[in-house]
């Protein structure tokens, strides 16, 4: 429905006068890749919610299963899901307004979504240290977590456009740098590499940082006991 609702609404702004094409596939961009990190963050989240809400996270840890297969399965499973999402997705706004992914982007489309899929997983598993650790109390936050980081990643509008405060936070959000560079793409046909080096390294940071929070409010959580998550 957002593909069907903002495309149109894309469509409209071009019938205006400005650039056609590009104006509305930087629109069909942002609604397509950010499922990216949305559906990997939910998909954390949400599953981690469901054994709250299920109280059963005793009985999988009372199993020979290590929170790091644990951790393993929750990307798994949120990556088979953004794979048919974003294919959706994809092949949808191709056959409304011709919108090819693979065309666009060539080479750079699987290196710009792996960069949003370690995004992702960075503030999923940032969120999912709190779920653990204070349970269904504070469960809004696995719909609502990623949104916050949406404004700085500068989805359907430049870097520029922000006001200095929230440009020097959009400078340390993984995301602002693809999205910013496939905008790049869709006007000048080119790619600043920087860009994807520097989304690579402050995704690995973060990731790493976000898995470490995880696991450290997982082993607190346990020491009060898993039972008492709802």
């Amino acid at each position: 429905m957002d593909l069907l609702i903002w495309g149109l609404t894309g469509l409209y702004l071009a019938s205006l006068g400005v650039q056609q094409t590009e104006y509305v596939f930087v629109i069909l961009n942002g609604l397509v890749f950010w499922i990216i990190m949305w559906r990997v963050q939910y998909e954390i989240n949400i599953n981690i919610l469901s054994e709250i809400w299920d109280k059963n996270f005793v009985n999988i840890f009372a199993s020979p299963l290590t929170i790091w297969e644990y951790l393993v399965a929750l990307m798994s499973v949120g990556f088979i899901k953004m794979v048919i999402s974003l294919s959706f997705s994809a092949i949808l706004a191709f056959a409304l307004y011709g919108y090819n992914i693979i065309s666009l982007y060539g080479y750079l489309l699987l290196p710009i979504i792996m960069n949003l899929l370690l995004t992702g997983w960075a503030v999923g598993f940032f969120i999912a240290g709190f779920l653990i650790r204070y349970g269904a109390r504070i469960q809004s936050i696995g719909w609502t977590g990623i949104a916050l980081i949406a404004p700085f990643s500068v989805l359907y509008y430049p870097l520029s456009i922000l006001p200095d405060w929230a440009q020097k936070i959009a400078l340390a959000v993984p995301s602002t740098y693809i999205f910013e560079g496939m905008r790049e793409i869709i006007f000048t046909g080119k790619f600043s590499e920087d860009k994807l080096l520097i989304s690579f390294a402050l995704n690995g940071v973060y990731l790493v940082l976000s898995i470490l929070f995880f696991v450290f409010m997982f082993r607190q959580s346990r020491k009060l006991g898993l039972g008492r998550l709802i």
